[in-house]
């Protein structure tokens, strides 16, 4: 494939529509061409507009629906290899048999009953993640079709570009990139509010999407720029590496 052909793949690969062969051509390619570097933020963005503008929320009452029928779901116990079917003959047997079957079935109620509690804790931690994606799939796209949004494009280094959308009504703002690369094991990158010199956190991101749209955490308030670090898994009170990526926020 030719240079040519790479400065067409823009729209494509901003869609995630690429074969995994061309789309590591292209961000070879991203890494010194700043037009498609530029092209490729501007069109994620509006990517991340058009599917964020057209997102459908669930019906409220899924909720209350999936943990009751939770509940009612029994989990199947293993079966153990070459059980025995066959009746024992001896009443001697047949009461040591009863025994361990009693046993065995206090034992399995008892272990049902905390499956149920793990299955049900499990759905609820399932339903807060997908509440808390829900509210901040709708805050990105309440932002990014925002009346008044403005946006910055930047490149991040290795390829990378990021776009900061912000609203000034709304006095939020979004962080879209691509072609970011996964951070270093048990690390994450941290998204911080550059205010006065002094960084406020933003939220982290999530670890291992090279592209992705994130609603930073807390208001801009007088934040006159963004920054992106590497930091320990969960983040930090404060940045503890130096910047990977420093942006201007937009007027």
């Amino acid at each position: 494939m030719n240079t040519t052909d790479l400065h067409t793949l823009t729209g494509a690969y901003a869609m995630d529509a690429l074969p995994d062969t061309e789309r590591t051509a292209f961000e070879r390619h991203l890494a010194g061409c700043e037009a498609c570097a530029q092209e490729t933020a501007e069109l994620t963005a509006t990517t991340a507009r058009l599917g964020l503008a057209v997102s459908v929320s669930p019906r409220p009452e899924l909720r209350d629906e999936v943990l009751r029928r939770i509940t009612t779901v029994r989990q199947e116990t293993p079966r153990e290899a070459g059980a025995a079917t066959s009746v024992p003959r001896a009443a001697a047997r047949r009461v040591i048999l009863s025994r361990w079957a009693l046993a065995a079935c206090v034992a399995a109620a008892a272990a049902f009953g905390g499956v149920a509690v793990w299955q049900h804790q499990r759905a609820e931690d399932a339903l807060d993640q997908a509440r808390q994606a829900e509210q901040s799939a709708e805050g990105a796209a309440a932002v990014l079709a925002a009346p008044d949004a403005r946006s910055g494009s930047a490149k991040l280094g290795d390829g990378a570009t990021g776009t900061v959308v912000v609203s000034k009504r709304q006095d939020r703002a979004v962080f879209v990139v691509s072609g970011m690369a996964p951070p270093p094991k048990g690390k994450t990158y941290q998204l911080w509010f550059e205010e006065d010199g002094k960084m406020r956190s933003a939220g982290l991101m999530e670890p291992g999407r090279s592209k992705q749209t994130v609603l930073m955490s807390g208001a801009v308030g007088g934040a006159s720029g963004m920054g992106v670090t590497v930091e320990p898994a969960g983040g930090s009170g404060q940045p503890t590496s130096a910047p990977v990526a420093l942006m201007p926020l937009p007027a």
